[in-house]
């Protein structure tokens, strides 16, 4: 995503120190090395630094491992958690989430913007050396880069090197036996991390439907030409421990249209109908939200948003590290909720619906990359998808980008006290899902953060993977995930519930 404008003010000091007394002279040369990089704004503050690091780590993952959005949005989270842990021990009414013991803060004079950065630091890569081992070598490097020793053999009691270490350690500690199976050790398991201990198992095969009602796994084809079915992607993410919601169906929405309906009938037509006559513009917007080659999945895609509004409104330190805590807790919860739905109903997705009402009735439709789009039976219907990921390999209702979009978007409203985001993106047509089709230069415009969800949500029903009721009831269900997490939040920057 392109960035927006840029206007980063600069402060410069005075050309003479003749004026000023030689002891202040002292003062505020002890003041610059202790603090060099004090009261960077935008992407210079230390907490954006950080949320690019865990950008490409993310990135990393998803090339290493395949996108896994539920794995990675508990990654995000917890990594953020732990900063905001350690910059909550330097502010006077923030309480941490994962503390050990007695909170000892310290004294008002140690809390200046050089120990926020350093305990910061250090919890951002204590998190990170757990969540991404892969990748040890970014950390560890970039610590160095900051002047700042990865694993220090003496440490002041504390410090803000210890403050971070143990805000780090304390979330890696306590989210150890919260149902993500990380670690492979969740009764019933085989030992493998992130195993199904719950044994799912699809009622429908690839190859027959024995119950329209639910979700049927479907073949992809990799890069060599081998067509391969994917295991449901980690049906058992409903019983991992949220951050701030009291459980994951706190929220859980009512059922989708009942196979047969009137309701159904007409959300599978309009499904065939917008796919059958996709715009660039269209298109773009579904390449967009569904991201790419070196995906950051859909809590990494919220958190680049993020990014821009730290830049756009020249974020502190403290506003960044609030806000990235914030906007990534709720993505988290939002996907334990959404998985919560989406296991509990195991709805199919229109795919097998249009193979099935429409299986000998002739439909437009996209025929791959190469082949444009076509008449053919709608028993060949495919979304506009790469074949080597044509659908997400999970239950359809609700859908995954509305629910962490409804989420994310709200938050990120009520932390700016605006619903304005006033951002836009470039993108060439056809150039992720069809790199042979040259299509047009699109501007996609996301006005508002509320918009900009909408649009998420509605790329999905465009692209052919959703139909209307997965996305309106996902929306539905990511605002009020993010109503709790508000709350959660501002209970723990000190403030009263609202």
């Amino acid at each position: 995503m392109n960035p927006p404008n840029e206007n980063i003010s600069t402060k410069k000091w005075g050309s003479s120190l003749n004026c000023v007394p030689f002891l202040l002279f002292l003062f505020l040369l002890n003041s610059c090395r202790e603090s060099p990089e004090s009261n960077l704004q935008g992407e210079n503050n230390m907490a954006y630094k950080w949320s690019e690091i865990v950008l490409q780590a993310t990135a990393r993952d998803s090339e290493r491992y395949k996108p896994r959005p539920t794995v990675t949005s508990r990654y995000l989270a917890l990594t953020f958690t732990a900063m905001f842990d350690a910059w909550s021990m330097y502010d006077a009414q923030a309480i941490p989430v994962y503390k050990a013991g007695e909170i000892n803060k310290p004294k008002a004079s140690e809390r200046t913007e050089r120990n926020k950065e350093i305990a910061i630091s250090y919890a951002a890569y204590n998190a990170l050396m757990e969540y991404f081992p892969a990748d040890s070598a970014l950390f560890t490097d970039y610590m160095k880069s900051l002047g700042l020793d990865p694993k220090p053999k003496k440490i002041k009691p504390n410090s803000a090197t210890d403050l971070g270490i143990r805000a780090g350690k304390n979330v890696v500690s306590q989210r150890k036996n919260d149902g993500s199976n990380q670690y492979g050790d969740e009764p019933g398991g085989d030992g493998t991390p992130y195993f199904d201990y719950t044994y799912y198992t699809p009622v429908n095969d690839a190859d027959q439907v024995t119950n329209l009602a639910h979700w049927q796994p479907k073949y992809f084809v990799n890069p060599e030409g081998e067509h391969w079915v994917p295991n449901c992607l980690t049906p058992y993410w409903h019983m991992v421990k949220p951050v701030a919601l009291d459980s994951a169906n706190q929220f859980r929405p009512g059922p989708p249209p009942a196979i047969g309906s009137e309701e159904l009938m007409a959300e599978i037509k309009e499904v065939i109908d917008l796919h059958a006559n996709l715009t660039d513009e269209q298109k773009a917007l579904v390449e967009f939200m569904r991201d790419g080659p070196a995906s950051v999945q859909q809590a990494g895609h919220w958190l680049k948003f993020g990014q821009d509004v730290s830049r756009r409104d020249q974020h502190s330190l403290d506003e960044d590290v609030k806000m990235f805590f914030v906007l990534e807790v709720a993505a988290m919860d939002a996907f334990i909720a959404c998985w919560d739905s989406k296991m509990f109903y195991d709805s199919v997705r229109p795919q097998t619906l249009i193979h099935h009402y429409y299986e000998n009735e002739k439909v437009k439709c996209w025929g791959g990359e190469g082949n444009g789009w076509k008449d053919t039976l709608g028993s060949a219907w495919i979304p506009y998808s790469p074949l080597s990921f044509l659908c997400p390999p999970f239950p359809a209702y609700v859908s995954g980008h509305s629910t962490i979009s409804g989420a994310c978007a709200d938050v990120l409203r009520l932390f700016t006290g605006s619903d304005h985001f006033g951002q836009e993106v470039r993108i060439v047509a056809g150039s992720i899902t069809e790199p042979s089709y040259q299509g047009k230069n699109v501007t996609i415009k996301m006005p508002t953060f509320t918009e900009t969800a909408n649009i998420a949500g509605y790329s999905r029903i465009l692209g052919g993977y959703h139909i209307k009721s997965d996305n309106k009831a996902g929306l539905e269900l990511g605002r009020n995930v993010a109503r709790e997490v508000w709350l959660f939040y501002m209970q723990h920057v000190g403030q009263e519930k609202s």
